[in-house]
């Protein structure tokens, strides 16, 4: 079994913004020694445990400037499961050239998910997605805009981008209550970035590929806190049993492979075999 090594949008926007950057980006936990691809601590990487959806479904994710670089962003991880993620730089001056492109494709439907008081007078708001059946019909997919970035950055990016201002908004009405745990937030109902795209994919009627990303997330902020917390990572929770199904394989085979890339003996200091509460 080998780890999935797929490089996507983000790990080349993170790339371009490192070489760019006058002084490296100093992340809380600069000196652990992370896996490249996902960021982890090595001894909880995630890499093998990454979900490959096969949803018609896009994400273009419009990124505030420091968020391809942290490893708590989690806009990555839909890059990480939906081979259809696209990343640029939000920019106040101009609108990147690939993204104006991006929108003028015609295989796309754009909608830019954000809560429809902030819309522009006149701009068309929706609160559902219509059936694949009419994409289908249509010969279109939806691309879905999330802006990635703190509430208030979010709020800025969406007010400074002209480029937005004519597409139709996608009004989330979920009462899910964010499970993100890796940053403060001051409202529990802003949900993060992947935590949006899951209920993107659930709102378009796919409700397997929703499901499976949100464990993936569920999985890396267990491994984020583990690794913060220098304690053992919980393994064996029915997020893990669905991934290790998704991906014709068991959970302990998945474990073993995890531990094999940190470099350690599965079973030796019980790191990742601590084993969650039944019906977790």
């Amino acid at each position: 079994m080998t780890f999935n090594s797929r490089e996507h949008a983000v790990h080349r926007l993170r790339k371009q913004m490192s070489e760019r950057s006058t002084r490296p980006f100093m992340a809380r936990g600069s000196n652990l020694k992370r896996c490249d691809n996902c960021l982890l601590a090595l001894r909880v990487c995630l890499c093998g445990w990454q979900p490959q959806l096969a949803t018609p479904v896009g994400f273009a994710l419009l990124m505030h400037p420091l968020e391809p670089l942290k490893p708590t962003n989690t806009g990555r991880l839909i890059a990480d499961c939906v081979e259809a993620t696209y990343a640029y730089v939000w920019s106040r001056m101009q609108t990147d050239p690939q993204l104006e492109q991006l929108l003028a494709d015609p295989q796309w439907q754009a909608y830019v998910v954000f809560p429809e008081e902030y819309g522009q007078p006149g701009q068309p708001v929706v609160a559902d997605l219509p059936h694949r059946d009419v994409f289908e019909r249509e010969g279109t997919k939806p691309l879905l805009i999330i802006l990635d970035g703190t509430w208030t950055q979010a709020r800025k990016m969406f007010r400074k981008s002209p480029c937005l201002a004519g597409l139709p908004i996608l009004s989330l009405r979920t009462e899910q209550l964010s499970r993100y745990r890796l940053r403060r937030s001051c409202r529990e109902e802003h949900l993060c970035t992947v935590e949006v795209a899951a209920a993107c994919l659930a709102l378009a009627g796919h409700d397997v590929d929703a499901q499976l990303l949100g464990d993936y997330f569920d999985l890396f902020t267990e491994a984020y806190l583990a690794s913060r917390a220098n304690r053992a990572m919980v393994m064996g929770t029915l997020a893990h049993q669905r991934l290790a199904d998704h991906l014709g394989t068991s959970s302990a085979a998945l474990s073993d492979v995890q531990q094999a890339h940190a470099g350690q003996v599965p079973g030796s200091d019980g790191v990742l075999s601590t084993k969650a509460p039944t019906g977790q």
